[in-house]
């Protein structure tokens, strides 16, 4: 399958789709479960993560490779040139199955391409170890629970990470 036939064929689609991240660089961000702040960041990384049915070690270190080295903080020019790594930032990495979300046949989110929840918090679990091996000071969500997440964007830079590269 080639990027010309997404979204030609769902069924094909759907079986194709792989992890995925959304990166915002922030000020700061904070995630609260039934009341208590259960991960909070200054500036660093806010990372949205979702795991797809067949997902496997190459798309978790595709990942946890591509967050760590992403190069999106300024340097002293101002151009984009460091990584949250070379910063020394943090990372807040949440779980986000709605990544997923597939709308093309109609108005109500599909989320049949979504991992089904154990493998989904066995990936998720390996991106955040992955980042924690590389140096990283990580912060988490709590996996399957109603979460608020708060953040402060600085940009707004907003980058969005697929393992299978399909953008």
């Amino acid at each position: 399958m080639n990027i010309d036939s997404l979204g030609q064929d769902d069924s094909a689609c759907a079986t194709q789709l792989r992890m995925r991240a959304v990166v915002q660089r922030v000020h700061q961000a904070s995630v609260t479960v039934d009341g208590d702040v259960v991960g909070a960041i200054e500036r660093g990384v806010l990372v949205y993560l979702g795991a797809a049915q067949g997902d496997e070690a190459k798309d978790v270190q595709y990942t946890v490779d591509k967050i760590a080295g992403l190069r999106v903080f300024p340097n002293d020019d101002g151009r984009m040139s460091l990584s949250v790594t070379d910063t020394g930032g943090t990372v807040l990495v949440v779980s986000q199955f709605t990544l997923f979300g597939d709308v093309r046949r109609g108005r109500r989110p599909s989320f049949d391409g979504a991992a089904d929840p154990q493998d989904a918090e066995r990936l998720y679990l390996e991106v955040v170890e992955g980042l924690r091996r590389k140096g990283l000071r990580v912060e988490t969500g709590t996996f399957r629970a109603m979460m608020l997440v708060e953040s402060i964007v600085d940009g707004p830079v907003t980058i969005q990470i697929d393992s299978r590269k399909l953008y």
